[in-house]
């Protein structure tokens, strides 16, 4: 494991070889041994206490949170599944029980 390099979508240390395939076991990508790794594209997105999210993860919403066009709130502490990391202002795209469909900045959350 010492000679395998990190991984280039969520930059984890634990890369392990499948046949021609690396594969992260963190965030479940799988690139070929043969790639070049561009560490420059990595975008690393981290909650509000500096740990790094990625997607599939579990977080907390750490702070109300109102609903854009909505009279609704995403109350402190509520628990938010299977997160996927995209794109833009708004890092993270999750569905909320009881609200739907969101986007939300992962200065806002913690991971549990």
């Amino acid at each position: 494991m010492s000679g395998l390099p990190k991984c280039p979508k969520c930059g984890s240390e634990y890369a392990y070889e499948d046949g021609t395939m690396l594969v992260c076991p963190e965030c479940a990508h799988e690139w070929p041994k043969d790639a070049p790794v561009a560490t420059e594209d990595i975008k690393v997105v981290r909650d509000s206490n500096g740990n790094v999210l990625a997607d599939g993860d579990t977080v907390t919403v750490i702070k109300d949170l109102k609903v854009k066009g909505s009279s609704s709130v995403v109350k402190v502490g509520t628990k938010v599944k299977n997160i996927r990391l995209v794109e833009g202002d708004h890092d993270i795209d999750c569905k909320i029980d009881g609200i739907g469909a969101m986007q939300l900045k992962s200065e806002f959350v913690k991971k549990i």
